[in-house]
């Protein structure tokens, strides 16, 4: 993975984003190691953390299409993104086909 992907990240959860950015808060409050990142900002949609040398992590959550979609972004902390997306509902897609309605029926009326 190139790095412009590793510093954003993107996941689908069915958590509301409120869930997900409390979630985000012990996650990564109680990790016990360098790795550990405790909340400088917050707002509705986002919190941000330091660690390490000052390093910023940054989770976003907002609703969209009917999930909660969950950005988060860091030069260092990559990994434990990705280990902490692994932690929240996932949101399953699910296809629907279309009702063969008027369409069909043309069809077959013309063949």
């Amino acid at each position: 993975m190139n790095q412009s992907q590793r510093t954003l990240q993107e996941y689908r959860s069915t958590l509301p984003p409120a869930a997900v950015l409390a979630e985000a808060k012990k996650f990564f409050s109680k990790r016990a190691s360098l790795y550990a990142a405790f909340p400088e900002k917050e707002g509705p949609s986002f919190v941000s953390f330091r660690g390490q040398g000052g390093e910023e992590l940054l989770i976003g959550a907002i609703e969209r299409d009917g999930a909660t979609l969950v950005t988060g972004s860091s030069y260092l902390f990559d990994m434990q993104i990705a280990r902490f997306f692994t932690t929240l509902a996932p949101y399953a897609e699910t296809e629907r086909l279309l009702d063969a309605g008027p369409a069909a029926v043309q069809v077959e009326a013309g063949s």
